[in-house]
């Protein structure tokens, strides 16, 4: 007589699997106090004080606005793809949470899927907030939706690259640093709050080859100047996304 067993033993599904863990890393942001200052608060309080406040020359209340809501989407694309991916995978690996997930059922690709569902329904959250909040400031945003979508996606995947690149060779504390070093940074440098063309011409050149100027700037050309997708800002961070993709396939230590 052939035993039969309630439940079945054996793995789930892998479409449940991955679903489960994204809900699994979603819960875990949104519990977390300084994953929400980082990723809600701090853009909304940037748009909120260089609309309000004229801290530099960008014109009336309207187009600073329009100015900063754009470089502000960016800037939560890069809290939650990179600052707090990085962060987050950072301490997972050195508290042995990755090397234990590895081990189970779920695949590292599956575990990836996952993290990278979660930061893309956080940055739902986030382009919701913005963008009532910009509109109740005054916000006329140009262009399409279907030109937004690609940007948005193409920096996420860069950013998400750039931040498990750092997170799988870095200590947890050096990731800590740097991630939110780099997050200051950009939003400097990177064309967020802050106009390029204020650089010299020099270093404006190059400061538009990284992955926050191309995206600060592509949806700024799409929702002010009511431009067709931008291929160049594009290609910059299909680029910058493939690169970083490929070197952490290679140096990421799960432990």
């Amino acid at each position: 007589m052939t035993a039969t067993f309630a439940p079945a033993p054996g793995a789930a599904p892998l479409r449940r699997m991955v679903l489960v863990q994204a809900g699994l890393e979603l819960r875990m942001m949104l519990r977390n106090g300084e994953q929400l200052l980082l990723t809600i608060v701090i853009p909304l309080l940037v748009l909120a004080v260089f609309a309000s406040f004229e801290v530099m020359d960008l014109g009336d209340r309207g187009a600073r606005v329009d100015f900063l809501a754009p470089g502000v989407l960016a800037l939560a694309v890069i809290s939650t793809a990179f600052t707090g991916l990085a962060i987050g995978t950072g301490f997972e690996r050195r508290y042995g949470a990755l090397k234990r997930l590895g081990a189970s059922p779920l695949p590292r690709w599956g575990l990836l899927a996952g993290k990278t569902l979660a930061v893309l329904a956080v940055e739902l959250v986030q382009v919701g907030l913005i963008c009532g909040l910009a509109l109740a400031l005054g916000w006329q945003p140009e262009g399409s939706a279907f030109a937004v979508l690609p940007l948005m996606l193409a920096g996420t995947a860069a950013f998400s690259a750039l931040g498990l690149l750092m997170a799988g060779t870095l200590r947890a504390e050096a990731t800590l640093a740097a991630a939110n070093l780099v997050y200051l940074l950009m939003l400097v440098v990177g064309g967020i709050a802050v106009p390029l063309d204020r650089f010299p011409s020099g270093l404006r050149s190059v400061l538009e080859l990284l992955p926050a100027a191309a995206l600060a700037e592509g949806l700024r050309d799409v929702l002010r100047d009511g431009a067709a997708l931008p291929w160049a800002a594009l290609g910059i961070l299909v680029a910058w996304a493939a690169a970083a993709a490929a070197v952490a396939a290679t140096t990421f230590r799960w432990e």
